[in-house]
Parts: structure tokens; sequence; C-alpha cells
């Protein structure tokens, strides 16, 4: 887990983070050791008061990982059925 000094600094970080390896709110939570519920929250409520433009860039990811989760969905359940 990493230590945040604060809370604007912690948005910033997954955001920078989220957004410079295109990864997804769940990957972004596992790397940081947080839970996905405050990933979320923090990039999307909270850093849109911090930094907008950051807010802007993130908003484009998400809305990227949206339209592709029932492709990633898919490719999960294929994987698991050709495990057995």
């Amino acid at each position: 887990m990493v230590n945040f000094n604060n809370n604007k600094e912690r948005c910033e970080k997954l955001a920078n983070y989220l957004i410079e390896n295109k990864t997804t709110v769940r990957n972004t939570a596992k790397f940081f050791g947080i839970s996905k519920s405050t990933v979320h929250k923090d990039i999307t409520e909270k850093l849109s008061k911090i930094n907008y433009g950051l807010f802007l860039e993130v908003e484009k990811i998400l809305q990227i990982n949206k339209s592709e989760r029932h492709i990633r969905g898919g490719a999960a359940t294929k994987k698991k059925y050709l495990k057995k």
C-alpha cells in the first residue's frame, strides 16, 4: 500500500497512473493497494474539484473502459471455460 500525504495528492497520483497506463479502476486500486470504491470516488468526485483538466482526461479513459468492458468480460468467460 502506498502512503499519501493528503487527499489531493492521492487523487492526482491515481489519475496520473490511470492516464499514463490506460488502465482500469480495478487495476489502479490493486496497484496502489486501496479499494476500487476509493479510487472511483477520488477520480470521479474529488478530482473534479481539485484539478478539472486532469479530471477531463480521466473521464476519457473511463469512457473507453466502459465501452470495452463487455469485451473484457467475454474474454474472461472464454478463458474460464477453456480451462475446464
